[in-house]
């Protein structure tokens, strides 16, 4: 009941505790306070958002708010909803014999990413859904259409990672309505949040989800909940100095590099370019290691995934932008560090990363939508939206551009992923704006 009540026709994922996301039947318990609640967010997300209606609705009699899984979603929505409406029962079916392997296989998992790296692979190979070659951008989209009585002033406060995407939104945005005025000021997605809730800004570029306690704070203020539109689709790359000839690692490996906690299991940490096995030149150098700072997104979201959840070691230089952490590494031939793939440039280069099934991959479009490269996450536009009452003219536009054929090329342009076309519609009524 729990299931079908958050989207998942004919309960196909069983208990009725998944609505809750509680444990399922037979799970043992993860190890720790932080892996539990992940755990838990992981096997209530995926019941709420397979259905799709259920996004955004709460789950059954206990109340879990539907929020997107990240990779999960991404690939899940876009391989069991999209023209496949007679093969749901498979899909879902697929769905839960995976997540079941995974249960018996993996108990003691510390982190649901794994869980959901693993668990779009499985289903690909079985054969219930297959992935086209990505394409720059999903020919559903329409060009954006003008209206009259589009005026006013907009300020945006958040996210460094989409710096350079709103600029070019809004240059192409005056384009069409030249007495509109954007500002945009990106200095970390923690700074979105307060933001929001002082009414200094009417959008909130964030890298990562807000958090429970960011969000409660404005529901304080408001009496209900900010509202998360998606806007693009991110891996975030691991770069390496173009002359560097390193190929991949391991999520376990990035811990030993970047952590001094070594929470993914590591037997000791990784100091020297010797111990990833290069030679050479390399072999003695330490690895410099540049990184973003606390109030970045990007900082928490590669914390979360890649360090598990641990602390960064003191020796990584934190920056207040991905540009400078791109810059430190061009300059460097021993560095590395993280970044948005949007950030890239000819003088560093990607490398491959691999998840639980141990196989190395590129930080692509193809392998985003996929799900299989592990460091894969949303883009998202956060906005004081009340429900009882509709969003500016000048609001509505602008998100009608952001998520048209227009604003997704310019997406592609700075170098992130188009989301996938069906997220669009979906957010845009979300927000009262298709």
């Amino acid at each position: 009941a729990g299931c079908r009540a958050g989207g998942i026709r004919g309960g196909c994922l069983g208990a009725s505790r998944c609505g809750r996301g509680e444990h399922a039947q037979g799970q043992s318990k993860p190890e720790n306070f932080g892996a539990e609640r992940a755990h838990r967010r992981f096997l209530s997300e995926i019941c709420c958002n397979l259905g799709g209606p259920g996004r955004g609705r709460k789950a059954g009699s206990a109340g879990v708010l539907c929020r997107p899984p990240e990779r999960a979603v991404i690939f899940l929505s876009s391989n069991c909803r999209i023209g496949a409406t007679s093969n749901w029962y498979e899909c879902t079916c697929a769905v839960r014999k995976a997540f079941e392997g995974i249960r018996r296989r993996s108990r003691t998992e510390r982190h649901f990413m794994k869980k959901i790296a693993a668990l779009v692979g499985i289903i690909a190979v079985a054969g219930f859904a297959s992935v086209a070659q990505a394409t720059d951008l999903d020919p559903r989209y329409q060009a954006y259409k003008p209206t009259s009585g589009v005026s006013g002033s907009l300020k945006s406060i958040g996210s460094d990672t989409l710096n350079n995407v709103m600029t070019l939104w809004a240059e192409d945005f005056r384009k069409v309505y030249p007495s509109v005025q954007i500002e945009i000021e990106g200095k970390g997605s923690s700074t979105a949040p307060p933001a929001l809730i002082a009414g200094t800004s009417q959008f909130g570029p964030m890298s990562r989800p807000m958090k429970a306690a960011e969000a409660d704070a404005f529901e304080a203020k408001f009496g209900y909940k900010p509202t998360a539109v998606r806007v693009a689709v991110d891996t975030l790359a691991v770069f390496v100095n173009k002359d560097n000839p390193l190929q991949c690692l391991s999520l376990t490996q990035l811990d030993a590099v970047f952590s001094k906690t070594l929470i993914s299991g590591a037997p000791a940490s990784i100091v020297t370019w010797g111990q990833l096995g290069l030679t050479g030149e390399f072999a003695d150098k330490p690895i410099s290691l540049f990184g973003r700072n606390s109030a970045s997104g990007t900082y928490g979201y590669f914390k979360e995934v890649a360090l598990s959840g641990g602390d960064y070691k003191d020796t990584v230089k934190e920056q207040p932008g991905s540009s400078a952490v791109v810059q430190g590494i061009a300059a460097d031939k021993y560095a590395m560090g993280y970044s948005g793939i949007g950030y890239k440039t000819a003088d560093v280069r990607p490398i491959a990363v691999a998840g639980r099934d141990g196989k190395c991959v590129e930080p692509t479009q193809a392998t985003a939508y996929a799900g299989t490269y592990p460091v894969t996450r949303f883009i998202y536009m956060y906005l004081n939206k009340n429900p009882s009452e509709a969003l500016s003219p000048l609001q509505t536009e602008f998100l009608k551009f952001v998520l048209s054929r227009d604003g997704q090329a310019d997406i592609a342009k700075d170098g992130y992923f188009p989301m996938p076309f069906i997220f669009a519609g979906e957010d845009l009524s979300l927000v009262g704006a298709n």
